[in-house]
């Protein structure tokens, strides 16, 4: 097993990552990556901002094999010799290889480097913590105490954009290409539904909405099953339109892999899959294959017209905790499988994004406590988004309220989520969404990229 450290500071440079990791694949095999952080340049600083990451991998070559390796994949991959430490489209470092201590001419392992160095500590925390230095004689935990510095920024890649955890709440707006929408928002239901869905969208752009969520297959309850063909006809060509009418990142609301392809291929930049991986597995190779981010949702309910999804075989009723249904640790359990689905299929951690599945599968009781333990479920490690805006629980928790009563309960529930540790939450009512949580952020402002 081997760690390597990937950075990039000019051009596309989360394409730059995205690359260097696939030039590996010819000889290793990636086990798992870390998150994707923007540090300051070191050693000579006048230059721009590197994005930086490690990898964790296997091979079957020595370390002076590899080493030849991941050079010529630098040269395949655009790299020009330059000054030291000077800027570049990718580099490439071996930091650990086994608990192996190497010194040649070509090359010294570990990385002689690697404990003055931010960019390369903080991405190897998320991996291993407790990973020995056997020169040093401390381990990577130890090392990072040791450097005395602020973790630098988290960073999400998206639609030409760089998103950073933890400086704010992002608010993600919904477009209902359905006639039979739960809140009544259905954009299919009367008139021509694609220019209501660029108005809509140039409206919430307006309003402050950061990504906008397309979908084209209702998912409340009773609701009814739609073909692919028909969901694709929805959702495309206003995709495709949205692509050129507005400056915002796009979302695909879908959990089959033949919309989401088509999605992509229209203009999507973002995959939202609300049976997270359970029904379509092949939708990792997709995130995988277009860099784009993959939205995980908890959810334990069979969408109409599929057979019952295995992972169901344990039962929709959460399990016993002391006479008491735990259903917080459930979640975090099955997004903790699920998230282990992403990695098995090559999405990057910094891709992942976790879901709890607000409205799906759970009583009112049960999601008031899940959103008062949300914290448990931020502390999977992964950025998290929460979409509760009009749903009926809100509406029974308010006295059966119908839909156009929900919005201060809405707000409500996005205030707390936000406070809580949620990255992201998806509403119906950005403008009034945007508001509350500027006042959240500004009370709570976390800075927890570490």
């Amino acid at each position: 097993m081997f760690y390597l450290a990937l950075g990039s500071n000019i051009g596309d440079r989360a394409a730059n990552i995205h690359r260097g990791l696939e030039a590996l694949t010819p000889f290793a095999e990636i086990d798992e990556t870390s998150f994707l952080y923007e540090t300051a340049p070191a050693y000579v600083t006048d230059q721009p901002s590197f994005l930086n990451s490690v990898c964790q991998a296997r091979t079957d070559l020595t370390p002076e094999e590899l080493l030849a390796a991941i050079k010529d994949a630098e040269v395949s991959l655009g790299r020009v010799k330059s000054f030291r430490f000077g800027p570049r489209a990718i580099d490439m470092d071996i930091i650990f290889y086994d608990d192996l201590v190497l010194k040649s001419e070509a090359l010294t392992i570990p990385h002689p480097r690697l404990h003055e160095r931010d960019f390369v500590l903080a991405p190897l925390l998320d991996l291993s913590p407790e990973l020995h230095h056997p020169v040093l004689g401390a381990s990577a935990a130890e090392l990072w105490q040791r450097l005395n510095k602020t973790r630098p920024p988290r960073v999400m890649p998206v639609g030409g954009q760089l998103w950073r955890w933890g400086e704010r709440t992002y608010v993600m707006g919904i477009l209902n290409l359905t006639p039979d929408s739960f809140s009544g928002d259905g954009l299919t239901a009367t008139g021509d539904p694609l220019a209501r869905a660029v108005a809509q969208a140039q409206r919430m752009t307006v309003d402050g909405a950061d990504v906008l969520d397309v979908g084209g297959f209702s998912t409340r309850p009773g609701h009814h099953p739609v073909s692919v063909e028909e969901e694709m006809r929805r959702v495309v060509p206003v995709i495709r339109a949205l692509s050129s009418a507005v400056k915002l990142p796009i979302s695909v609301d879908t959990f089959r892999a033949e919309v989401a392809a088509a999605a992509l291929e229209a203009g999507a930049h973002w995959i939202n899959d609300v049976w997270g991986l359970r029904l379509a597995p092949e939708m990792g190779a997709l995130a995988r294959r277009y860099h784009t981010p993959l939205v995980l949702m908890h959810n334990r309910t069979t969408p109409a017209g599929e057979d019952r999804l295995p992972h169901l075989q344990r039962g929709a009723v959460y399990a016993d905790v002391a006479g008491e249904a735990d259903v917080a640790g459930e979640v975090c359990r099955e997004l903790g499988e699920v998230m282990e689905l992403a990695r098995s299929a090559g999405v990057p951690r910094w891709l992942r994004i976790a879901d709890p599945g607000l409205g799906f599968g759970k009583t009112p009781g049960q999601h008031a406590e899940l959103i008062d333990r949300l914290a448990e479920v931020k502390g999977l490690g992964y950025p998290l988004l929460c979409g509760a805006s009009r749903k009926g629980f809100i509406g029974k928790w308010g006295g059966d309220q119908p839909v156009e009563k929900r919005l201060p309960g809405s707000l409500a529930v996005a205030v707390l989520a936000a406070a809580r540790g949620a990255d992201i939450v998806r509403v119906h009512d950005v403008a009034e969404s945007v508001q509350a949580l500027r006042v959240t952020d500004a009370i709570t402002r976390r800075g927890d990229a570490g």
